[in-house]
């Protein structure tokens, strides 16, 4: 019995044929293309990794490889599985969605593989349609105007953000000394938006007071340490 379950382990590899390994391979490109341009036309932060996204290229055509040789071999899928565990990435993340786009190249690449194209462009459809409307949808990024000038200029800065911003703004930093004060409110991208459709910016409205040394508006989001 455990002899008879040895042979199963070892000698049922699938047997692929060289033309059904080329076939999933072209089926592989074909898909991981398609991933390639949803990642390109759906990215919608500032800085773009070409190299990021070639890369999905490769693992989808690297886990169609892995599951060639694996085939229905278990015992093999084990060892694979094993060998592969010691591997440790140190690359960090730093879109979210980034992780998706990789389990979807490690899907595909799994389906690929298999022979199982119906499930890998039936999936892959339903995913790019997806990522290209949510690709759309912005993200409410956080901006802090951060307001520099005497010290006497305080209860005028107050006065002429809070006006400027519907009372809205949160202070978040006040820092005082005996000449200076430097003010930091954070705001949300709807509120900057909606204060670009005025006339006066809120810059040219701080610099009429007197004693305003700098205004700056600075954006925080993910994308700033990328």
């Amino acid at each position: 019995m455990k002899e008879n379950l040895f042979d199963y382990l070892v000698t049922n590899t699938g047997a692929l044929t060289l033309q059904g390994v080329i076939f999933n391979f072209l089926m592989a490109a074909f898909v991981s293309f398609v991933i390639y341009f949803s990642y390109r036309f759906s990215h919608s932060g500032v800085v773009y990794s070409a190299r990021f996204n070639v890369s999905l290229i490769m693992l989808t055509l690297i886990t169609t490889l892995v599951m060639n040789v694996i085939g229905n071999n278990i015992a093999l899928s084990l060892g694979m599985v094993g060998a592969l565990s010691i591997v440790r990435f140190r690359t960090a993340i730093k879109d979210p969605r980034d992780t998706a786009y990789i389990f979807w190249c490690i899907a595909v690449g799994i389906c690929c593989g298999v022979s199982e194209f119906m499930i890998a462009g039936v999936g892959s459809a339903i995913i790019f349609l997806f990522l290209l409307i949510f690709g759309v949808i912005k993200s409410n990024d956080r901006y802090l105007l951060v307001v520099r000038g005497q010290r006497g200029c305080s209860e005028s800065i107050e006065k002429i953000v809070n006006d400027k911003y519907k009372g809205k703004a949160r202070l978040r930093v006040k820092n005082t000394s005996v000449d200076a004060v430097e003010y930091i409110f954070e705001l949300s991208q709807v509120m900057v938006d909606k204060a670009n459709k005025n006339a006066d910016s809120i810059a040219d409205m701080l610099y009429k007071i007197e004693g305003i040394g700098n205004v700056n508006i600075v954006c925080q989001n993910d994308e700033i340490n990328r």
